[in-house]
Formats: C-alpha cells, sequence, structure tokens
C-alpha cells in the first residue's frame, strides 16, 4: 500500500494494475491460439482409410476361415492392397497368411487365385494319391505325369506348374485315402487341356526339379 495516497487513489490504482495484468494474460491467449490456427492451416490433411480383413493369428493354407480368424481394422488408403477381399468367412485359405497380414482375393479359393499367377489357368486337379497331396504347398512348382494303368508308359504332361492350393483335409488311408484330393495350380491354356484329357484316364503324380 502506497502511503500518502487517499484510499480511492489507492483502489483506482489496484484496478488500473490488474486489467494490465489480465490484458497482458488475454493477450497471451490470443496469440497461441493464433499460432495453433497457423499450425493446423499448413499441417497435411490425415490420410484418408479404408477398412480391410487382417489374420488375427498365424493361418496355415487349407484353413475354412471364420469369424476369430479376421478382424476389420482402417489402413491408408494409398496402402491398402487394391484386392483385399471384402467377405472371407466360409472361404478356404489357398496360401498361409500372418498374423496382422490383410487378405487379400488371391489368397482364398476362388476366381481371385487367377491374380495369383497372371497369365494363367487356374484349374483343379484330382491326384489319385491323395497322400501325395499332403507333400505339396502352395508356390510349389511342380511336372505333372500322368502314367497309362494298361500299359504303365509314363508321360510328362505339364512342365513348371505352380501350385496355388492345397487341400485342408486328407482321407485317412494307407495312401491318403482312396478317392484321391483335389489340388489347386495355375497352368498354360494348352496345358490345361492336356492336363483335363489325361486325368479322366490316366493317373497324375507330380515330381520336383532339384
Amino acid at each position: 500500500m502506497l502511503p500518502g495516497l487517499p484510499p480511492a487513489r489507492r483502489r483506482l490504482r489496484a484496478v488500473r494494475h490488474q486489467l494490465r495484468r489480465r490484458r497482458r494474460l488475454a493477450a497471451a491467449v490470443l496469440a497461441g491460439i493464433a499460432a495453433l490456427a497457423a499450425i493446423r492451416a499448413i499441417a497435411p490433411p490425415p490420410p484418408e482409410t479404408v477398412s480391410v480383413l487382417v489374420a488375427t493369428r498365424d493361418l496355415p493354407s487349407g484353413t475354412l476361415l471364420g469369424d476369430d480368424d479376421l478382424a476389420t481394422r482402417d489402413f491408408p488408403s494409398d496402402l491398402a492392397p487394391p484386392d483385399a477381399a471384402g467377405e472371407a468367412t466360409g472361404r478356404v485359405l489357398a496360401a498361409p497368411i500372418g498374423r496382422g497380414e490383410v487378405l487379400t482375393d488371391a489368397r482364398v479359393v476362388g476366381p481371385g487365385l487367377a491374380e495369383a499367377q497372371a497369365g494363367d489357368t487356374v484349374l483343379p486337379v484330382r491326384l489319385p494319391d491323395a497322400g501325395m497331396a499332403t507333400l505339396l504347398r502352395p508356390g510349389d512348382v511342380v511336372d505333372l505325369l500322368a502314367t497309362d494303368p494298361g500299359t504303365g508308359a509314363a508321360t510328362t504332361i505339364a512342365r513348371d506348374v505352380t501350385v496355388l492350393a492345397t487341400p485342408r483335409d486328407v482321407p485317412e488311408g494307407p495312401a491318403g485315402g482312396t478317392g484321391g484330393a483335389l489340388v489347386v495350380i495355375g497352368a498354360s491354356a494348352r496345358e490345361a487341356v492336356e492336363i483335363t484329357s489325361a486325368a479322366l484316364s490316366q493317373f497324375l503324380t507330380v515330381s520336383w526339379e532339384r
């Protein structure tokens, strides 16, 4: 308190002092708001996202997909695969997928498999020995041989065909079951015709080259 000043003058000084303090505080707040607005104005907008299906755990090929195997996640639009699968419950995996990996149409049995082997014909092939199918994995490159059951003569009907999908369950038995097992392969259009024709009357087997 300043000595010698009347009470009214002292109160007026105190009011003016408070007003000056409040003006400085208001100016600082307004300056902060202006700076924040400027930063927001020059900052890039948040990236656009799309919803995709990702694996909740590591899944092997042949898995029959259920609701617990997949989850929906938001992915940046420019990073999401263009062929990301929209519906997958009840479909079968044609190739293994890791936890957190986006599921694409090329990973499940269906028309999207054709994209995994561009330019090839995708067709199922029944191997009479189902046990042989258990040795195959998606991505294997094999030769297909046809053996005449009457003469025992064998010929190579397709070389370097790619295995796209393998069976999930194989019947029990000494040779994996007598009904054989279906595998899905990618082959040229010419080879597809020869494979289909040979499968009607001959015994199909596969071989690998080292």
